[in-house]
């Protein structure tokens, strides 16, 4: 088997404004689109995922989906 390589990341719920941890896959780009649910609240999340190239870091973005 093989083992992904994801890096966590951290965003705050667009509805209730809780932090949450994901995991990025840096493999799948620079920029990143999905949906992950609130740990929290359990609302849907629409995450824009973009990696700083400058800070080595990913930064999440999170919208209320719709």
């Amino acid at each position: 088997m093989r083992q992904q390589n994801t890096t966590s990341a951290e965003y705050h719920c667009a509805y209730c404004g809780e932090r949450n941890r994901t995991f990025v896959d840096p493999s799948q780009g620079d920029t990143q689109t999905y949906i992950e649910d609130c740990q929290v609240c359990c609302r849907p999340n629409k995450l824009s995922v973009s990696y700083d190239k400058w800070n080595e870091k990913f930064i999440i973005q999170s919208r209320q989906s719709q």
